[in-house]
């Protein structure tokens, strides 16, 4: 009996600790504005209870870091977003989903996370009603600041905001998968390149918008530009860009895939038109 109860003891202790473990390496960003309701409804969501390592995001952290980029309006003066963030193996990338966040994709969360110097994590930005989501990046650095002990400099914090706030408009101007993708695309050969000054810079976006099918407008293409310069300066290896992204990069292929049998059935139509007006004007 007392052996038994020595190994129920045992179980009981390795099941705890492994629990806080993983406990440990959770971690929720709250809304500063939610009412108790919305609270426990988020919680609900992410899994978690107010046993949680919790933190609070105020409106005004969102406005630090993108009241240069996105209206006033768009912000609005409440901290409603909220966010889980988990720490996973090294490896494993980020794993990115949204819900009720009708502005931001997935894919822009995690290109910008990417560019902030987040790693290997599970992340779910979520609010209880439809909400833009952009302020959803400060409360998912701010978690993942506190799960995993790092700290992401505010350098950092400023351009993946800066770039959330630029794709999301692009997202509303050309669609929200071309926007990120092209995004993702020009970023990775701006680190591959090395580019830094901004003609380099131009040709890349240029000759990238041209490969996606993607038609861009000057002030577009400066503003991608502007946003590609600062990320130039950032310490980005692509081989970690590239890890980062790889839960995404099969999504965006299957984009490029499409524009390119677009293309190839618009090539084909214009033949078959060619080739009935050579035989009806051009054997005489």
């Amino acid at each position: 009996m007392k052996k038994a109860l020595s190994i129920l003891l045992m179980v009981v202790m390795m099941t705890s600790s492994v629990f806080a473990t993983s406990s440990n390496k959770v971690v929720v960003s709250i809304g500063k504005d939610l009412n108790k309701e919305q609270r426990e409804q988020m919680l609900d969501l992410f899994g978690v209870d107010e046993n949680v390592n919790i933190v609070e995001v105020t409106n005004s952290e969102e406005r630090k870091y993108l009241g240069n980029h996105v209206s006033s309006k768009l912000l609005g003066t409440r901290a409603i977003s909220c966010s889980y963030v988990e720490e996973l193996s090294s490896g494993s990338g980020i794993q990115a989903q949204v819900y009720n966040v009708t502005w931001v994709t997935k894919e822009m969360v995690t290109n910008a996370l990417v560019t902030a110097g987040v790693k290997d994590a599970k992340v779910k930005v979520a609010a209880p009603f439809n909400v833009s989501g952009t302020a959803a990046l400060t409360g998912i650095i701010k978690a993942f600041e506190d799960a995993t002990g790092k700290n992401i400099s505010e350098e950092e914090k400023e351009i993946a905001n800066e770039e959330i706030a630029k794709t999301g408009e692009l997202g509303q101007e050309i669609g929200k998968d071309e926007a990120s993708q092209l995004i993702q695309s020009v970023k990775e050969q701006v680190v591959e390149k090395n580019a830094e000054k901004p003609e380099e810079i131009k040709q890349i976006v240029n000759d990238t918008s041209e490969q996606l099918n993607i038609t861009l407008n000057k002030e577009q293409v400066q503003k991608i530009v502007e946003l590609m310069e600062k990320i130039s300066k950032l310490d980005l290896d692509l081989g970690e860009i590239k890890g980062q992204l790889k839960n995404i990069t099969d999504k965006l292929g299957d984009l490029t895939k499409n524009n390119e049998e677009v293309k190839s059935i618009l090539g084909r139509i214009l033949d078959f038109v060619k080739g009935i007006f050579e035989g009806l004007f051009g054997s005489k």
